[in-house]
């Protein structure tokens, strides 16, 4: 069997800037408790529990502490709402922003769009931190994560408002395809859609450097954490290229694979954004050994 590494691998530069930013909040000489992220840090268990065994600790938004005094607290790089930015000030926390800097722009663009009187349309998973941040910079926009609910939920607008101005902004991670069709299904609405571009380039070149490694080879592994948004989307763009594919967080997962990947001549290796460099040389080191 052989091998081949995706051109494109390793932390993307908000994940890398977040989790710098944690540890230089943590004490080198040892575990401090004083330090917290507002919700998870970035979507991978390992550099998660790494961080918690230093003394990062995660607040749960639905249970914060009365006063959080003496606290520091590190906003998550998938960005948080202004509301609970603001909440977290008047509990005395001190703050450090992680917001992936892409985020970020993408929120004030947001809330630029909807003060301008434009109808706003998002593009994303409903459930996603970075969606829900959006929506709070952007007050009565429109989730939508596929042509055929944005095609309705462009009809409803229409009939509600048949002079809107419309315009998309996606999230960051979503795929660039799935976005301009998402685009499209709202286009045959309302012709002068202002579309954002808004996918982040690191996002675009990792996936555009899987879809070239799934030329090359028979069945991909996908190296990234479970609940992160770009893991996904990377397992499911090689499935829609008509590749098996598996997503595995451990090295101990990818060796359990060594039956189902025994039948390949040649196996791709790709990475969420997230996928420190130490958990894709440990799940590489499992591949070149089978």
């Amino acid at each position: 069997m052989k091998l081949i590494r995706a051109r494109v691998l390793g932390f993307c530069m908000g994940v890398r800037r977040a989790v710098e930013l944690a540890e230089a909040e943590l004490s080198p000489s040892g575990p401090r408790r004083d330090v917290r992220t507002m919700g998870p840090l970035i979507h991978n268990p390992g550099v998660l529990a790494s961080l918690q065994s230093r003394g990062l600790e995660i607040l749960d938004e639905e249970a914060l502490p009365p006063d959080l005094g003496g606290l520091t607290v590190i906003l998550r790089a998938h960005g948080v709402s202004p509301s609970l930015e603001e909440e977290l000030r008047r509990r005395h926390a001190t703050l450090v922003d992680a917001t992936c800097p892409r985020v970020k722009k993408n929120q004030l663009e947001a809330r630029s769009l909807v003060e301008a009187g434009f109808s706003l349309f998002i593009a994303g998973e409903k459930q996603h931190g970075e969606v829900a941040g959006l929506r709070a910079y952007a007050p009565q926009s429109l989730v939508v994560s596929d042509p055929a609910e944005a095609s309705l939920a462009a009809a409803a607008l229409l009939q509600e408002k048949p002079g809107a101005r419309a315009a998309l902004i996606g999230q960051t991670t979503i795929g660039a395809g799935e976005y301009d069709r998402i685009g499209e299904a709202i286009r045959r609405y309302f012709p002068g859609l202002t579309l954002v571009d808004s996918i982040c380039p690191a996002t675009r070149e990792r996936q555009e450097a899987l879809r070239e490694l799934c030329s090359r080879v028979d069945a991909l592994v996908i190296a990234g954490g479970r609940s992160s948004s770009n893991t996904r989307r990377l397992v499911d763009i090689a499935l829609s290229l008509g590749k098996p594919a598996w997503l595995v967080e451990t090295a101990a997962e990818t060796g359990a694979l060594a039956a189902g990947l025994a039948g390949f001549r040649t196996i791709g290796l790709s990475a969420g954004a997230s996928t420190p460099d130490s958990d894709i040389a440990e799940i590489e080191a499992v591949l070149a050994a089978l």
